[in-house]
């Protein structure tokens, strides 16, 4: 079933420019202001899959283990690898499909797509090639949606599993309003789940949420037993959509009358806490942001996707006042890029759109020790902390000719990080590091 990882690693390091953010940032993140760890001349050392320590060279560097193999990286900057907290991997193969909205898309593209994962051989096909590219982008956890066949989370597990990565993943349960032959019932849906719960939680560095696709998809019986399942089971996720245009808006109002808002349907059933994270979240009032904080309940903010779709724009501002917990993510395939670089650059302009200025190192927190955070596993996944697991990637700011211009001229460390965010993607990833081993490098031009 699930792959144990057990053979020891080596103590080793690297040296380099070190950018992470510390825990008592998870408050002042609010303001703009992380709390940002900077080292200018920094070390990293990790050995069985653990950072063991981190800081100043000239500090750290001699308290190591004479003889302890060191990767001079000096010309390249260190992060925690990135945490995606809403993407699908079924869409993989329709990403950049052309739709006037989201419903049409689901229905011309998603859809059709994901039946093909009734075959086992091509969902583990796709789970390859999607854990490929996340990797090639420096992401290194996310939250994942499969489809209604419960093969399709098994494919995905067996394959983060064998590569000992950090993933959180699930069948999605979808039992009305969609077609036939991607639709399950009440008790299939819970009993599949539960089944996948005990089968893949907490296995390994696998971790399980419970997947509504949406409102729309499930019947108030299926909610229910979703509710129940995550009352029973209270350290699994929960992920679905919420909010995401007003067509979907005026949809749920006439499936689900009674409630005062799409995300009153989530509360009734008992799916807002903590480990709850939300795609979307545009469509909310000051009630329903306020409820998300109450609750600990995630807004996944998933700008390519809202811009791509016209779904609207996310609002900084409205989020900040109540203090909804918010970190970023790319919706794949309905978001037009795995790389959470280029998903920092379009979140800046929706901000700015409504007057917010969102800064680079708030954005590089909120992919980073703020997802952790939020997904309450802080400590854990997210830092370059001690005793952290050793996930972080090698960023390049000679990555591309103009990138190299640009970060040649910079005075500060938000300059830096402004830069790799604007002008980043995945060539700007040279080293990508999970459990402390080498999962991706960049293939010279």
């Amino acid at each position: 079933m699930s792959t144990t990882h057990t053979t020891p690693q080596a103590l080793r390091a690297v040296r380099a420019q070190l950018v992470y953010f510390t825990h008592d940032s998870a408050r002042a993140y609010l303001d703009g202001t992380p709390g940002t760890v900077h080292h200018a001349d920094g070390i990293v050392a990790f050995e069985n899959g653990r950072i063991t320590a981190v800081g100043d060279y000239a500090r750290v560097a001699p308290t190591l283990p004479a003889g302890t193999p060191i990767e001079d990286l000096r010309d390249k900057v260190v992060t925690p690898g990135f945490i995606d907290t809403h993407i699908h991997y079924p869409q993989t193969d329709m990403i950049a499909s052309p739709a006037p909205g989201l419903l049409p898309w689901l229905e011309k593209y998603t859809f059709p797509t994901e039946r093909r994962f009734e075959n086992p051989e091509y969902a583990a096909d796709v789970a390859q090639f999607f854990l490929d590219e996340l990797l090639r982008g420096g992401t290194t956890s996310a939250l994942v949606y499969c489809t209604v066949h419960p093969g399709s989370a098994d494919a995905f597990f067996k394959e983060s599993d064998s590569r000992d990565l950090r993933m959180i993943a699930g069948k999605v349960m979808m039992d009305r309003n969609c077609p036939e032959f991607l639709r399950d019932t009440a008790e299939a849906g819970a009993r599949d789940s539960e089944a996948l719960i005990q089968r893949w939680h907490n296995k390994g560095r696998q971790l399980y949420a419970l997947t509504p696709r949406f409102a729309p998809t499930s019947t108030e019986a299926q909610l229910g037993v979703c509710g129940e399942l995550a009352e029973q089971y209270e350290d699994v996720f929960i992920q679905s959509h919420v909010a995401e245009n007003t067509d979907e808006v005026e949809w749920v109002r006439s499936l689900f009358p009674g409630h005062r808002s799409y995300l009153d349907v989530y509360d009734h059933y008992k799916l807002l806490r903590k480990r709850a994270v939300y795609g979307h979240c545009i469509w909310l009032d000051e009630h329903d942001r306020r409820r998300m904080f109450e609750t600990g309940t995630v807004a996944a903010h998933c700008p390519t996707s809202n811009q791509f779709l016209g779904s609207g724009l996310f609002d900084f501002a409205a989020a900040e006042a109540t203090r909804m917990p918010v970190t970023l993510a790319t919706d794949v395939g309905g978001g037009s890029t795995f790389s959470m670089l280029q998903t920092m650059n379009e979140a800046h302009k929706v901000a700015r759109l409504s007057g917010y200025h969102l800064s680079a190192e708030r954005m590089f927190y909120l992919a980073t020790e703020g997802a952790a955070h939020a997904l309450d596993l802080h400590g854990t996944i997210g830092t370059l902390a001690v005793g952290a697991e050793a996930d972080f990637v090698v960023l390049d700011p000679k990555a591309t000719p103009l990138l190299a211009r640009r970060t040649a001229l910079v005075e500060s460390l938000e300059e830096l990080l402004f830069a790799f965010a604007m002008l980043g993607d995945d060539r700007a990833i040279a080293t990508t590091y999970a459990a402390g081993k080498p999962v991706h490098r960049r293939v010279a031009a």
